[in-house]
């Protein structure tokens, strides 16, 4: 499944009501680590069918980024049943991503 674009917008739909776990990936086109991390994310999203993963520009969407309380990019955030369950700031191999993802 492709990355989906997570909004203001569509953050309760997409994420909060979502039927299924989603991971969500907080980035900026001028963040190194952001940029290295992201293929990873992409990656993660192609293979597994089983999670939804997000993209937050916090550029973009700063209103979400500060009502989620980012204050470090880039940071992925782990939600199960509308819930963030688990999180992680900064650049981080797959296997630290996968294990979150448990």
């Amino acid at each position: 499944m492709a990355e989906i674009t997570i909004t203001n917008a569509n953050f309760e739909e997409e994420v909060l009501k979502s039927d299924k776990p989603v991971l969500l990936d907080f980035w900026a086109t001028w963040c190194g680590p952001c940029m290295m991390l992201g293929p990873i994310v992409a990656e993660i999203a192609e293979e597994r069918s089983d999670i939804k993963v997000g993209k937050v520009n916090v550029d973009d969407e700063p209103v979400l980024a500060n009502m989620l309380g980012i204050q470090s990019i880039p940071m992925l955030i782990y939600f199960k049943d509308g819930k963030a369950v688990d999180s992680s700031i900064g650049y981080v191999p797959k296997e630290k991503i996968l294990e979150m993802l448990k």
